[in-house]
């Protein structure tokens, strides 16, 4: 009886296209260049290099598929790895599809997807920041998690209905291969016997998206557990978060207009650490940014932002000014040339560029960094 079962699978398998039609799509982003940065160590040296992880938009190969199944439903699934194109070596902790990996079902009332996939900090920002996962996107330089705010052992729902979007994200435990891969959320692997609140993290998001304008709001909670710690980015040392008490949250309200060819987007990130030891100090910060993107003409886009964050508690403070230039050769390929100019406070150590590790600068020294890159999209 077994064997007639599974060759019964089999056979729906081989057949599924006469009871469902399904697709599957291939894609990719390869995005490189030479990169200038200033005061890149303590010395004040400067350092030419082709970054590890991105210009302007991380570099990734995926697959996504969908088969309809009757009635408005559908199977849907996303795999996709993250890869350095400079050294070709695969980013997100080694892991072969480390930027997504999910699988679920949709319909007229949203999606339900299972697996390691983004957090509803990544969605609730993608419009008000216009220069995104750049490697002088100035949030991301601030806080590395937001670019890639992602975990594992996730149920995540999003759904549309007009022009609102709800979304909300449960992880029995964010980090399972104990890597950090999401910097700024520790290596917390995963779920422990017993204690089912350590390494977890949920989040929730509501916006909404009109003609020329939206407005968007998060929530991001992560608890504590073996190996997590709360990096600022600072200089300062990464606070720990071994007590599945422990809370490393992060709240967003933004939003964003447009006006003929212009696009403006702004908003505040505040992120709150809140530890169950009383050895341990609590730090709240605060980020504010402006951005703004401007078609020059349907081939050049011209953008940058300012972004300022606050850190009472660690006495550090930074403020960040980027521009970039995009020149669209064709659909799939551009050409782009930016520049980002990071100003620290006497303590502070914030580095301005996300291209990899190696250009923390001094204390109270500013960072400039220029940067011409080629994209390509398939």
């Amino acid at each position: 009886m077994k064997y007639k079962t599974i060759a019964a699978a089999a056979a729906l398998a081989v057949s599924g296209t006469a009871f469902a039609q399904s697709s599957v799509t291939l894609y990719g982003v390869l995005d490189t260049g030479i990169e200038l940065v200033t005061h890149a160590n303590a010395a004040g040296d400067a350092l030419i290099r082709m970054p590890g992880i991105t210009g302007s938009m991380p570099s990734r190969w995926g697959l996504r598929g969908k088969e309809d199944l009757g009635g408005g439903l559908a199977a849907v699934f996303t795999l996709e790895n993250g890869f350095n194109t400079r050294a070709g070596d695969v980013n997100q902790g080694g892991r072969l599809f480390g930027r997504q990996a999910w699988v679920g079902l949709s319909n007229q009332y949203g999606a339900l997807t299972f697996g390691r996939q983004y957090t509803m900090s990544f969605w609730a920002i993608t419009d008000a920041d216009a220069l995104g996962p750049d490697i002088y996107g100035g949030v991301g330089s601030i806080d590395a998690y937001i670019p890639n705010a992602r975990s594992d052992n996730t149920v995540a729902y999003k759904g549309t209905f007009g022009g609102f979007t709800a979304g909300a994200t449960y992880s029995f435990g964010r980090d399972s291969a104990g890597t950090g891969n999401s910097p700024g959320q520790g290596t917390c692997a995963g779920s422990i016997p017993g204690n089912a609140q350590a390494c977890q993290q949920w989040s929730a998001m509501l916006r909404y998206d009109g003609a020329s304008f939206g407005v968007a709001a998060a929530y991001d909670e992560q608890h504590g557990g073996p190996g997590a710690a709360a990096n600022f980015f600072n200089g300062v040392a990464p606070i720990p978060l071994t007590n599945s008490g422990d809370k490393d949250s992060r709240t967003q309200l933004n939003g964003y207009f447009k006006v003929g060819s212009f696009k403006i987007g702004g908003g505040w990130l505040g992120r709150f650490v809140d530890t169950s030891s009383p050895a341990v100090p609590d730090v709240h910060s605060n980020i504010y940014y402006l951005t703004g993107t401007y078609y020059v003409t349907p081939y050049a886009i011209l953008d940058g932002g300012v972004y300022r964050t606050i850190d009472s508690q660690q006495d550090t403070r930074g403020t960040l000014a980027a521009l970039r230039g995009t020149y669209l050769l064709s659909k799939q390929t551009s050409v782009y040339l930016q520049s980002g100019y990071l100003f620290n406070s006497a303590k502070a150590r914030y580095t301005l560029s996300q291209g990899g590790p190696g250009t923390t600068p001094a204390a109270g020294i500013g960072q400039l960094g220029v940067m011409a890159g080629i994209r390509h999209m398939f």
